[in-house]
């Protein structure tokens, strides 16, 4: 066998070449999470008499790690990192009562898309173990 990667006009399929589902779905949950995240900032200002500089560090702070985590994901600790931001948006809860609902919404999300991903993650692997051995 050559050193170079099989093409599928070779009859070979190639690997390593799909992405993560695991880690597109959770970058997803987390984009659209800091959207949210950052929404909350002049809700923390207007209606729940947050100071203006405590509101801005805590939402768009949030928001910020939401989108370098969405970046990090290549790591396994940025998933527990991500279950820590969950936690923090439901916390947000206390300041923006709405953020219960919305925190819970986004934590299912993350778990689904977390689960789910390491779900499909092994049935690829197991996938292409079984076509490997098939082909010798």
């Amino acid at each position: 066998m050559s050193d170079q990667a099989p093409s599928p006009a070779d009859g070979q399929v190639p690997t390593n070449t799909e992405r993560s589902p695991r880690r597109g779905m959770a970058a997803a949950v987390l984009s659209l999470e800091a959207i949210t995240l950052g929404l909350t900032t002049p809700v923390m200002i207007t209606i729940a008499d947050v100071p203006a500089g405590t509101a801005v560090a805590v939402g768009l702070g949030l928001a910020v790690v939401c989108l370098l985590l969405a970046g990090m994901l290549r790591a396994e600790w940025a998933y527990v990192a991500g279950y820590l931001v969950q936690v923090a948006a439901i916390g947000l809860g206390f300041v923006v009562p709405v953020m219960f609902g919305l925190g819970l919404v986004f934590a299912a999300l993350w778990t689904g898309a977390d689960q789910l991903g390491r779900k499909i993650e092994r049935e690829r692997a197991a996938a292409w173990a079984a076509y490997r051995a098939e082909q010798g």
